[in-house]
């Protein structure tokens, strides 16, 4: 049986991975959890999620198959018990796959990366449960199935470019108070090999604690099991109740859409080519805007403040340079996530110089003259420039890094390998 499950959460507590830790301890009795649990993140452009838009699935393989609706009334009830109802954008969604005939498998697998690429409605969700004969559960407008539905096909067919996260939890009594870990602890575990986005480095920032009042101490992201574990046996901490070890699509750009500028849409994320159009500049609360193009289509993008430096090599762009752009598309203007620039514009059109000063433009068309001796010349000149930049990949800093974007570091990272005894 795979378990999937969404949306139980809030702005301000709970969290449905802690929901999830909470079932893998119930459902021992009936069976054993096969590989590992599922974290997947969503569309992070949905503006109807709670915080990071994460779905969870449980593959179980049960004792008895007798013990089914025994299992679906314990996940149910433990949900109908944690899921924060009050919240107007929490609407829980819960399903059970039994059977997986091929058809199933096929339809799920698009279904799912639609959740992670596209703009799914509810009845999609709905109409594709009632052609599978999928058992469900839905709660208040249902918009949960979505997510659960996304999560169980993974669960069913697999993850292309799996990481691996483990999520420490608090102790009940400790929700909503200061979380506490020795710092020195976690910038010595934030140099595990194999292991990213614990520590800003740059920015002298750890992040991979929450500052909400939900259950979650603090996550560890790696390319291994093994790698999370290691890097966790070193952090000294406030307790932990318990703690997971989820497979997941996170740092895999697994949202983003190679596509042309004509074809984009708001809500969805892309990578896109294009030259600069229209150069940076600097905007009201820090954020650096400007334009690319190709040969039919424009579009802002924007390197925002919590970018922090990352904006100062945004700001040495220059009209005529190609560039790719990663990231995710609201209102017409591109979020950075990532860049590469491909190629620099290394000349600049000038005015021609003339008794050591620039001359003078005489109109458009007309040509140049120098104020001090009148000489004309017709044609501007072509300068080289001097710049400040290169060719390459440059990314934002992990405290502004989205759930799903993938880091430079995983690009040339090699195999997972054992690394730390247990």
């Amino acid at each position: 049986m795979i378990i999937g499950l969404d949306d139980t959460d809030s702005k301000n507590g709970m969290c449905t991975t802690y929901l999830t830790a909470v079932l893998i301890e119930k459902l021992k009795g009936y069976g054993t959890i096969k590989g590992y649990p599922l974290l997947i993140r969503l569309n992070p452009n949905i503006k109807y999620k709670t915080r990071g838009n994460a779905a969870l699935a449980l593959p179980v393989e049960l004792n008895r198959s007798a013990d089914a609706e025994n299992v679906k009334q314990l996940v149910t009830s433990t949900l109908e018990e944690m899921a924060v109802f009050s919240e107007e954008n929490t609407n829980p969604g819960v399903v059970f796959i039994e059977k997986t005939p091929q058809r199933m498998q096929n339809d799920l697998s698009l279904f799912s990366m639609r959740a992670v690429q596209d703009v799914l409605e509810i009845h999609e969700a709905l109409e594709l449960l009632a052609r599978h004969g999928i058992s469900y559960r839905g709660y208040k407008n249902k918009r949960g199935l979505i997510g659960a539905l996304a999560a169980a096909g993974f669960a069913l067919c697999g993850l292309p470019d799996p990481t691996f996260e483990l999520i420490a939890y608090r102790e009940k009594e400790r929700w909503g108070t200061p979380r506490w870990m020795d710092e020195d602890s976690v910038w010595a575990a934030a140099a595990t090999p194999g292991t990213w986005d614990t520590a800003d480095y740059e920015n002298k920032r750890i992040v991979f604690a929450p500052h909400s009042p939900d259950p979650i101490l603090f996550g560890i992201r790696g390319r291994s099991e093994d790698a999370v574990r290691c890097a966790f046996l070193m952090i000294k901490s406030e307790p932990v109740e318990r703690h997971v070890v989820y497979k997941t699509n996170q740092n895999t750009d697994m949202h983003l859409i190679s596509a042309k500028i004509s074809d984009v849409q708001d809500d969805r994320s892309y990578i896109l080519d294009g030259r600069v159009s229209k150069a940076p500049k600097t905007i009201e609360g820090g954020h650096v805007i400007f334009e690319i193009s190709d040969t039919c289509a424009a579009l802002e993008c924007a390197a925002f403040e919590p970018t922090k430096g990352f904006r100062h090599l945004i700001r040495q762009l220059r009209a005529g340079d190609e560039v790719t752009v990663y990231g995710s598309v609201k209102e017409r203007t591109l979020n950075l996530e990532k860049i590469k620039i491909n190629s620099l514009n290394l000349y600049e059109s000038r005015n021609p110089l003339c008794c050591g000063k620039r001359m003078k433009s005489m109109g458009r068309g007309q040509g140049y003259r120098c104020e001090k001796c009148g000489a004309t010349r017709k044609e501007p000149v072509t300068e080289s420039l001097q710049r400040n930049i290169s060719p390459g990949f440059y990314e934002v800093p992990p405290s502004a890094r989205r759930h799903l974007a993938k880091p430079l570091v995983r690009f040339d990272m090699p195999p997972a390998a054992s690394s730390c005894a247990h």
